[in-house]
């Protein structure tokens, strides 16, 4: 079969085209803005990719179109697909379709650490021989590449709530069927779609009405919101995880280090090793992970061994350059609580020396000023912060920094940005750049100067 994937170059639409690949379909796309990593993935696949949303593309029509959420009505591509009555599914349905149907669905849902512990949950299994496929959105370093097939009978699946196509405006994890959900957290985000946080929580209503009662749901036992969705309706046997004492599943760090760990589960049993992560957020996705492979039989002690064997997420608090005594990481974080996670994480780890931040305020829900009023709490206990501000930000987001005072820098151009940071570093700084996009290359072009500069 010919699929043809409309918004092809996203993590999750590149995910869906290297898993139809591996399927033994013919495989091609189109997309607006074609540039690696994905770009350089899709092509080692030898995937055709079409630059733009033209109807020509469709000129040989593919046995069925693929669409992501990236288009709408208007678009060429969309148009051609509809009067030319060429068979078309979401993204999610063809995922549902063609790959998870009859296996042991793990969906890992939430509004922070999805990638994380969907990754943890992904290497965890794969260090117990279970050969699991994924699709995450993001690169596990253990893995190197964003999904796989796999040859088992498990997958794992990040499930974002996003909306799912253009024809189908439910959450993208509707579509998942999922035997084992972890639930993560739940909070207000993606503005640009849900006018509120019980528009959120109504879908993930609807997606805990698709697990079976024979299936498994490891919720966050500190999260209120999950607590008021639970209390919607459950079907579904649960287990709770916490860092706090009273839940089933319990996690500590067993030194001031954070790279010593201990996990207790449900009967009391606890298991501890050493791991490469840190953070007490990081440390309740491994928690949820450890807790959800116990229903693919791997047992508390095999699960915390694997942890000690997981390198990481790619832009996950990655350390991607040292230069002198001058760190410098690539960070995901565009939502003020994982912003404030982080920066608690590094100051802990790093008491003794400075933490500076670079931010670039790029998801829709920054753009529309729904988290003007957190945003400054979030980032007060960094250092020093460079912000990267676009256009479209309005008056309430420079009046929302101001409590930052003297230690925020706010630019308008990348080039300048980066100029300014790297007068201003001094030895042993910890220097994390955050953002959901490419921030210009910011942090490559600081990496380049600092090492013309300050290598010895």
């Amino acid at each position: 079969m010919h699929i043809h994937i409309v918004g092809i170059c996203g993590t999750f639409m590149g995910g869906v085209a290297a898993l139809a690949k591996a399927a033994g379909h013919e495989v091609s796309g189109c997309d607006a803005g074609i540039y690696p990593p994905m770009s350089t993935q899709l092509k080692k696949l030898g995937i055709e990719i079409h630059e733009g949303f033209g109807a020509e593309q469709l000129d040989s029509p593919p046995d069925c179109v693929v669409v992501g959420n990236v288009v709408s009505r208007g678009f060429d591509v969309v148009e051609a697909m509809l009067d030319r009555e060429i068979p078309y599914q979401s993204g999610p349905q063809w995922l549902a379709e063609h790959v998870l149907r009859g296996r042991h669905v793990f969906a890992v849902a939430g509004t922070h650490g999805k990638t994380t512990t969907a990754s943890l949950l992904a290497w965890i299994l794969e260090d117990a021989g279970l050969r699991p496929g994924y699709l995450i959105g993001g690169v596990p370093a253990n893995f190197g590449v964003s999904a796989r097939y796999g040859s088992g009978d498990c997958f794992v699946v990040e499930a974002d709530e996003y909306d799912t196509a253009f024809f189908d405006k439910r959450a993208k994890f509707v579509h998942y069927r999922p035997r084992t959900l972890i639930l993560n957290n739940l909070e207000y985000d993606h503005a640009d779609i849900y006018a509120d946080l019980d528009a959120i929580m109504w879908q993930f209503h609807q997606m805990l009405r698709t697990v079976p009662g024979s299936g498994r749901i490891v919720v966050n036992a500190g999260d209120e919101n999950l607590a008021r969705l639970l209390e919607k309706g459950c079907w579904t046997p649960r287990e709770s995880f916490s860092l706090q004492r009273g839940s089933g599943w319990r996690a500590e760090f067993a030194d001031a280090t954070e790279r010593h760990i201990r996990l207790t589960d449900p009967d009391g049993r606890s298991a501890e090793t050493r791991w490469q992560l840190g953070g007490s957020h990081n440390l309740e996705n491994a928690l949820a992970a450890v807790a959800a492979a116990r229903s693919a039989g791997v047992d508390l002690e095999r699960a915390v061994d694997a942890l000690s064997r997981f390198e990481g997420v790619k832009r996950r608090m990655e350390r991607t350059a040292t230069v002198g005594d001058i760190a410098i990481y690539d960070d995901f974080a565009h939502h003020p609580t994982a912003i404030r996670r982080t920066i608690a994480a590094m100051k802990r780890r790093f008491p003794g020396n400075r933490l500076v931040v670079a931010i670039e305020p790029r998801s829709n829900t920054m753009k529309l000023g729904v988290h003007n009023d957190e945003l400054a709490e979030a980032l007060e206990r960094a250092d020093l912060v460079w912000m990267y501000r676009p256009e479209a930000m309005d008056g309430g987001f420079d009046a929302a920094l101001e409590p930052l005072g003297e230690k925020l820098m706010v630019f308008h151009d990348y080039d300048d940005l980066v100029g300014d940071m790297s007068r201003r570093m001094l030895a042993g700084d910890q220097v994390v750049f955050m953002s959901n996009g490419g921030f210009g290359g910011a942090r490559q072009t600081l990496t380049a100067v600092l090492q013309r500069t300050r290598s010895s």
